[in-house]
């Protein structure tokens, strides 16, 4: 496991924050109040642990196929429908939405190899992820990619407490299937638009890994 650079600023805060509530609880606190000293201690350190964990990028043998459409992000399927995509295809699609608890690995990776035709920064309020209206109306960020086989569209959104996405692809870059190409802070969702007629793999609730699972087979 290895952690993220977009984690090293706020780790290297949470840390300082930690040592410093620390030391002013024991030098005031364990004279007089230590099992209060030692559960500000506690309190502290899981939260400083979770902080790291946020940030982690654990070590997974990724699924490489060009025939499969990968799932970008780990989290839980919570929508798979049929949607008309007024953003970039304009017509009908096959919506699959991955949401991303806080205790998920926030890292987001290419689903198919190919080139990038589309990239597109939202701005947009900040509603629960699983809000059915967080897909068009959420801060957002939009890629397309296209191959031999087809081309799909997938949203990075922010959710009621991710507020910062991070994105690393460009337009005419060349994606490799499973490449990271973006991150979200605390919490989000990722929406996978597929051609109509193509053979989802997954099931509403089921639990993926990004860069393992297959979402999808064109």
């Amino acid at each position: 496991m290895t952690i993220h650079r977009e984690g090293y600023k706020t780790i290297a805060i949470t840390a300082l924050l930690f040592g410093g509530i620390n030391l002013l609880s024991f030098g005031f606190l364990s004279a007089t109040l230590p099992t209060f000293a030692t559960i500000i201690f506690i309190i502290t350190l899981a939260l400083f642990l979770f902080i790291i964990s946020f940030f982690r990028i654990p070590n997974r043998v990724h699924t490489i196929d060009d025939t499969k459409i990968i799932c970008p992000a780990d989290g839980k399927v919570v929508v798979i429908e049929e949607i008309t995509d007024v953003e970039y295809f304009k017509d009908k699609r096959i919506q699959v939405s991955i949401f991303m608890s806080p205790a998920n690995v926030h890292v987001n990776r290419f689903p198919m190899s190919g080139e990038v035709t589309y990239n597109q920064y939202h701005k947009g309020k900040y509603l629960v992820a699983w809000h059915p209206k967080s897909s068009t109306e959420n801060e957002r960020w939009s890629v397309a990619v296209k191959n031999q086989y087809g081309e799909i569209l997938f949203k990075q959104i922010a959710g009621a407490l991710a507020k910062r996405i991070c994105n690393y692809a460009a337009v005419g870059q060349t994606a490799k299937q499973c490449d990271e190409y973006g991150f979200i802070k605390f919490g989000s969702r990722v929406d996978v638009l597929l051609p109509v007629g193509t053979k989802v793999e997954v099931a509403l609730n089921q639990v993926v890994k990004g860069g393992v699972t297959v979402l999808a087979s064109w």
